[in-house]
């Protein structure tokens, strides 16, 4: 009777192995320290077919999945997990919070999905609601080795959340799924902006601009959309008037949802207040270096949302002024 106690005293203190696989280090740092103090050995993966590799060498009985990922997303990483029967439990975490996101991950076998930014008290309660949680409750953590966050990677998960919320706003409005990438975040310059901007603008793209400004930070919003795509989605509006009116109408609409989104969901983040002026059409534009010629470099936060049911697509850029930049990095540097 001793012998047996003892063995399942053994097998409790043993460590479960969990992967957790985001290709934000930020993602993976904030994931591992929500899991401190449980009785968990992690392995990091910042790439899916590492996370399925982790699994196939049993390092993942639990496995926390992001979707928007690189070369294999989560999606594809849970079909091969089908494919191939392989051992594990699949939570996902994604800043994706689409219903048919959810809707989709379920189906592909997931055990449930979590909403970034999660947190401990979150976990524990998925956990305990399928019976996992009793075993990780004994404090034996065996964290990988610590991994330094470098700047942009901050911007990136902050900005890969409000892109998230962006999107399902515009899902809902247009009752569809929008495909979501992972969001760029470049340090550019003023004369690369200009470039980019009036390449677009001459190859059919209108602009639609709108500032911002908070406490010691500013900067502006643009949305990039070519205009033989608003005919895709005339249909969600009882738009009146001629073309040019019609395409006004919809920019204006199209830049409120997902500029403020955005930007309410980036602010909240860092716990400030953004204000925004009014949305304006750039139908002449003729560049922004001139009045920002003093720019060495600065950020600049690129999403492309895609509707591929509707053939609509549309890009929106977040460009911080200069100035701005030592303000960021404080805020950014309290999720460290």
């Amino acid at each position: 009777m001793q012998k047996k106690e003892m063995e399942k005293v053994s097998v409790l203190s043993d460590p479960v192995p969990i992967v957790i696989c985001d290709d934000s280090r930020l993602a993976r740092k904030q994931m591992a320290a929500a899991l401190h103090g449980w009785n968990a050995e992690i392995t990091f993966a910042e790439l899916g077919q590492q996370a399925l590799d982790a699994v196939r060498a049993q390092k993942g009985d639990i496995l926390f999945l992001d979707l928007n990922m690189p070369i294999m997303d989560g999606y594809q990483v849970l079909e091969q997990i089908r494919k191939e029967d392989l051992p594990t439990l699949v939570i996902v975490v994604s800043g994706d919070v689409q219903p048919e996101a959810r809707k989709r991950v379920l189906e592909l076998g997931a055990l449930e999905f979590i909403k970034k930014p999660c947190s401990p008290e979150i976990i524990a309660d998925v956990l305990n609601r399928y019976g996992l949680l009793t075993e990780l409750e004994h404090p034996d953590n065996q964290l990988p080795g610590e991994e330094v966050i470098e700047l942009p990677d901050y911007y990136q998960e902050i900005s890969n959340i409000a892109m998230g919320q962006a999107g399902a706003m515009l899902a809902s409005l247009l009752n569809t799924f929008v495909d979501l990438p992972i969001p760029k975040v470049t340090l550019v310059s003023p004369d690369a902006i200009d470039a980019l901007l009036l390449s677009a603008s001459s190859e059919g793209f209108n602009l639609v601009s709108q500032g911002f400004v908070g406490p010691d930070l500013a900067g502006e919003a643009l949305l990039v959309i070519k205009r033989s795509n608003l005919d895709n989605i005339t249909w969600l509006k009882d738009l009146q008037g001629d073309v040019n009116r019609r395409e006004a109408e919809l920019e204006m609409f199209l830049s409120n949802v997902l500029i403020g989104a955005f930007s309410s969901s980036f602010s909240k983040q860092l716990d400030i207040s953004l204000s925004r002026a009014t949305p304006i059409i750039l139908r002449n534009f003729t560049g922004m270096t001139e009045q920002n010629a003093q720019w060495q470099k600065t950020l600049m936060i690129s999403i492309d949302y895609q509707l591929n049911t509707q053939g609509f697509h549309c890009e929106l850029l977040v460009i911080f002024t200069a100035d701005s930049l030592p303000k960021l990095k404080e805020m950014t540097g309290y999720f460290s």
